[in-house]
């Protein structure tokens, strides 16, 4: 992962079919976690609380809109990764960013791929979050886990990417950073 990052390798974005006018669209920055166990890479996923006004109790990266505060997208990712579950920003190695990821609600998501290093003092904010899980980095990198779903939004039928796991449903924006990150690290290989 670190090789691909640093040789400049560049993957093919995931673009949805249901983007906002790019006028329109609210700068973010998320952190996309991929945690070092000794059993093997996981990734530190949220799911958010039911109340909230955008993505309610959907799963999620930590993250959020960009600050004016904010240095850059890193800054970004590493602040709002803190505010929503007490990772700091001394146990994450950046590696790189993935392709911005444009969304029918009206963001434009910078990922930023980083390495954690347990252990994880992890605090969550209970009023976004509801909960942390790690999946295998295995399972969200395989192909065959990469499942194409549609919905109907106003009349009109709209495809994402999907990717069920343990009674998770990672899905949209997350699974489509995660398909980007799959042809980041498989493509040309």
């Amino acid at each position: 992962m670190r090789r691909r990052f640093s040789e400049g390798f560049v993957a093919s974005p995931v673009i949805e079919s249901w983007v906002a006018a790019e006028k329109d669209l609210i700068a973010a920055a998320v952190l996309v976690p991929v945690v070092v166990r000794e059993t093997g890479l996981t990734m530190l996923l949220t799911q958010r609380t039911a109340h909230l006004r955008d993505h309610a109790g959907q799963v999620s990266f930590p993250g959020g809109r960009c600050e004016a505060s904010d240095a850059s997208a890193e800054a970004t990712a590493l602040r709002e990764a803190e505010e929503e579950v007490g990772l700091t920003a001394s146990q994450v190695e950046i590696l790189g960013r993935l392709p911005e990821y444009r969304t029918g609600t009206g963001f434009v998501i910078t990922p930023v791929v980083g390495l954690v290093t347990p252990p994880l003092n992890l605090k969550l904010d209970d009023f976004e979050v509801a909960e942390v899980f790690e999946p295998p980095l295995e399972f969200l990198l395989d192909s065959a886990n990469h499942q194409r779903q549609s919905i109907e939004v106003r009349g009109a039928r709209h495809e994402y990417w999907a990717m069920p796991w343990q009674g998770y449903f990672i899905w949209g924006a997350t699974a489509g950073m995660l398909v980007t990150l799959h042809r980041l690290l498989y493509s040309g290989t």
